[in-house]
């Protein structure tokens, strides 16, 4: 079964850094496409980084030069440095084996945040 499991959430003041984990059972990362996603303003998907199998790496815009995608395939994990984090960047992280999944549409969006964790990142001002 594909399982994949958000970890490394957390409250800090804004400036401060994290780093989520999304570690995955059933498939492996080297093979697909993996991307991070959050709420936007008005609750719509956000990509916010995206690493294909081949290594393409793409982030929104609000996070550039802030964030950093990498994976490690030794342990079958893909992570999201988060820096010079912003109170805007309070949120739910999730996820997905997929680059694509804010075009999938706003059903797939809310289904998707409704049968996953996430890693909750709240920063403070």
């Amino acid at each position: 079964e594909k399982q994949m499991v958000e970890s490394g959430g957390g409250s800090v003041q804004a400036g401060g850094s994290l780093r989520l984990s999304c570690t995955a059972s059933g498939f492996t990362f080297a093979d697909s496409d993996m991307g991070w996603y959050r709420p936007g303003p008005g609750d719509e998907c956000e990509l916010v980084a995206s690493i294909t199998k081949d290594g393409t790496i793409s982030y929104g815009d609000v996070v550039k030069g802030r964030f950093t995608i990498s994976q490690d395939a030794n342990k079958n994990t893909v992570y999201l440095q988060m820096n010079s984090l912003k109170p805007e960047d309070t949120a739910v992280y999730y996820c997905a084996s997929v680059t694509d999944l804010c075009s999938a549409g706003l059903e797939i969006w809310v289904g998707y945040r409704r049968v996953r964790q996430g890693a909750q990142v709240t920063v403070s001002s």
